[in-house]
């Protein structure tokens, strides 16, 4: 079915200030849906709240208000601008609770606004506890043992009587675990509730049973109105049930499951979409009993979240575009893939590498808040990295979630004795990946033994025993005067083309792998063999910033992708750098090329070896980008804009007090130190 005649005015909705749980991944998603429909000659109207947004952009939509995201204000833009169609499902939690405040109230009907995605049914069916239990219990969907409560006395006498502790809470239509958690105490389960309650806009909890130690899986959906559903991503955390999405360590496509397994819960994915009737797409749950076939269902997303742009990027699909065209009218096999351009987006992604998210945590600006990690999420950001085997993923995540690491070999655990690292072991927070990296390369703990302790599978355990093994054994062959080198040190790349290489892709999407044919260089040689590439004024390579984190947030990626544009349009080729799958940066079409890669010396070389850029730009990647800049430097690679000298002038504390005292800058009294003694010393 083409586009439905009755749209001609489309208001999308977006997800405000960045939060804990809602982050740059919705401004992904808008500008992914706004470019979608604008490029169908619809008018689109576009409200948002964040200024440092690329939806925001004047060049988004037709009409863009940058206004608080109440009920009171979007009432006001609906009279003003009399849109016949209101997309709910790409602003996060923000934009979903408006769109149904706005349908419930009756206000959408009065003015003749259709809501598109997803219907109030549909969204009450997934959100609201009670009704997502009983719409699961009727399709014959395995639930965990829970209760759906408002009150205070009904969520103890539920524990107290039925399912005992630990519990877990979950509150209804909240963002990121907001509100929730896992009580394992009387004292915690008095806190936990009451702050559901209050955090819940309907004052509605479920009371679920504590399955810790299942697996969890997720599956990406996509469902159009003609019933067609396809599922576009697997994706497996490897922590075990009791700790947030967000805040896991995930793979995808998934790596521990047996195809029996994978089909029974590919198949529980596709009926709940089915039920629900989501137009578009919808991210699906599942908890796994690792010694058995049974699973139950955690929870459905009817609308775009950080899981879909995560498994966006590791496919090479474009959900929220994909949703954007199933809301307008179009089917999954009118819709093209675009990346290969020959197949339908009815094609289900095939991955012929793995992917790994890491997620970014704020402890080091907060470092005496608890590190423990549970239902509630408290990741501001996470990176992506792309490789031909887990173990490489995974040491490439390590390195570009900026920990001041290349391993997982952290400085500080080294010195620490066998008692704290199994103690470490134990207990769930940010750090315990570590901490099993060192209880295996000390044999202070077997695999076998922190599985028992962590339930995490046993194949990862093995994997980062391999690691440390390998690293260990490359260490005690180098010499002692040479730094050791890169496990899995970055040579070439590979292409991401969503079919494991059945067709060509016409948008070149590269990872580094530390082996095989480096199909970047052969595709630039491909471009570059052509009659028009010599209009090409040269090649310049942008770094992005990485991952979101408190003080270096989306406007960064606002500014790389401004850049990105603008060099375009002066003719230039642009490779752009990043690993956060969250930005618009990282989109397959932003830039001429696309590396999804760390942002370290070793892996940003690796590119220009292969890019030959006529300069590299860092002045809009935040501090990660600014910080590559000594080393670029001392390559003989070209800094475009400002030198890398006047970078550091303004970067370093100590020259830049001489060139205030050299131009009689008043300023405040200040000292350059580097130690506690002499901090203390100047202070006195």
């Amino acid at each position: 079915m083409p586009l439905n005649k009755d749209i001609h005015k489309v208001m999308v909705i977006g997800s405000g200030p960045i939060i804990i749980g809602q982050a740059a991944e919705f401004d992904y998603a808008g500008n992914q849906a706004c470019r979608a429909l604008t490029s169908l000659g619809l008018e689109v109207v576009l409200v948002n709240s964040n200024p440092a947004t690329l939806m925001t952009d004047k060049s988004m939509a037709d009409e863009i208000y940058i206004e608080p995201l109440t009920l009171e204000t979007v009432q006001r833009i609906i009279e003003k601008e009399k849109p016949d169609s209101l997309l709910s499902t790409l602003g996060g939690q923000t934009g979903l609770t408006l769109s149904m405040e706005l349908a419930k109230s009756g206000f959408l009907k009065k003015h003749n606004v259709q809501l598109l995605g997803a219907n109030p049914e549909t969204i009450d069916k997934a959100e609201d506890r009670q009704m997502f239990k009983d719409t699961m219990l009727k399709i014959g969907e395995p639930v965990i043992p829970s209760k759906v409560v408002t009150t205070y006395e009904d969520a103890l006498d539920f524990v107290h009587n039925e399912i005992g502790l630990p519990a877990i809470i979950r509150p209804a239509f909240t963002l990121g675990g907001t509100g929730g958690g896992i009580c394992h105490t009387e004292d915690e389960l008095d806190e936990i509730v009451k702050n559901g309650l209050h955090r819940s806009p309907i004052h509605q909890i479920l009371v679920e049973k504590c399955i810790s130690g299942w697996k969890e899986v997720e599956f990406e959906v996509m469902r159009d109105s003609k019933g067609n559903v396809i599922t576009v991503c697997s994706m497996e955390n490897i922590d075990p049930v009791g700790v947030h999405t967000g805040d896991s360590i995930v793979v995808a496509p998934t790596l521990t499951l047996a195809d029996k397994e994978y089909q029974m819960l590919r198949t529980a994915a596709l009926n709940i979409i089915s039920e629900l009737k989501i137009e578009g797409g919808c991210n699906c749950q599942f908890a796994l009993n690792p010694d058995s076939f049974e699973y139950a269902v955690i929870e459905v997303n009817p609308r775009v979240s950080r899981s879909s742009a995560l498994a966006s990027k590791a496919t090479g699909y474009p959900i929220a575009k994909v949703a954007a065209l199933i809301a307008v009218g179009f089917t999954l096999d009118e819709i093209p893939n675009f990346v290969t351009k020959k197949t339908k987006a009815c094609f289900e992604p095939v991955l012929d590498y793995v992917v790994v998210k890491m997620p970014k945590f704020p402890f080091d600006k907060f470092v005496y808040a608890k590190r423990n990690l549970g239902t509630q999420m408290k990741a501001t950001g996470e990176v992506m990295a792309i490789g031909q085997s887990f173990e490489e993923a995974l040491l490439k995540a390590v390195r570009g979630a900026e920990l001041k690491t290349s391993t997982l070999d952290l400085p500080f655990l080294k010195t620490e004795n066998s008692e704290k690292i199994i103690s470490r072991v134990s207990k769930c927070t940010d750090q315990r990946i570590f901490a099993i990296y060192q209880a295996l390369k000390r044999n202070i703990l077997t695999p076998e033994q922190i599985h028992e302790i962590t339930k995490i599978d046993m194949f990862f355990l093995q994997k980062i025993q391999k690691i440390a093994k390998t690293e260990q054994e490359l260490h005690d062959s180098s010499s002692a005067d040479k730094p050791q080198e890169l496990l899995y040190k970055p040579v070439s790349f590979k292409m991401v083309d969503t079919c494991a290489g059945e067709f060509s892709a016409e948008t070149p999407y590269f990872y580094s792998t530390a082996s095989g044919e480096n199909e970047a260089k052969n595709y630039l040689n491909e471009i570059h063999s052509k009659p028009d590439s010599k209009n090409s004024k040269g090649t310049i390579i942008v770094l992005g910033s990485g991952p979101i984190r408190i003080g270096q947030g989306i406007e960064f990626d606002y500014a790389s992708v401004q850049c990105v544009w603008a060099l375009k349009k002066l003719g230039y080729e642009v490779a752009i750098i990043n690993n956060n799958p969250e930005t618009v940066s990282t989109d397959f079409d932003t830039a001429d090329r696309l590396y999804f890669e760390p942002l370290t010396p070793e892996d940003v070389m690796n590119v220009i070896n292969t890019e030959n850029p006529v300069g590299v730009v860092v002045a809009f990647g935040g501090q990660t980008a600014i910080n590559l800049t000594k080393f670029l430097d001392s390559k003989g690679i070209k800094i475009l804009g400002t030198s890398a000298d006047s970078i550091d002038l303004a970067e370093d504390r100590e020259r830049f007090e001489e060139l205030c005292d050299k131009l009689d800058i008043k300023r405040p009294k200040g000292v350059t130190v580097f130690t506690e003694a002499e901090a203390l010393e100047a202070a006195a």
